[in-house]
């Protein structure tokens, strides 16, 4: 299991446009998604790695992270996203 990393629409832009923003400075910590998570990458650049191996994504990428994946994530350059559970 791991993310799906694509191009967002301009539909999808405009849903994201009222999603609340997560920020975060260069880190790494260990995660686990009990719902689904869509997000859009405002800023910054991350890698998440799960058993079936790692993702980069940056701003511009729309990711969704299924539900029951367990990762870590490494943040590369501060992270700004507008995301939404479920």
């Amino acid at each position: 299991m791991k993310p799906v990393i694509k191009k967002p629409t301009e539909n999808e832009k405009k849903e994201a446009a009222c999603w609340p923003i997560w920020e975060k400075e260069k880190s790494k910590f260990p995660w686990e998604y009990n719902v689904q998570e869509t997000c859009l990458i405002l800023e910054g650049k991350a890698v998440v790695s799960t058993p079936e191996g790692s993702v980069e994504f940056e701003a511009g990428d729309y990711v969704i992270f299924p539900e029951g994946l367990v990762c870590t994530w490494e943040i590369k350059q501060p992270i700004k996203k507008r995301y939404k559970f479920g």
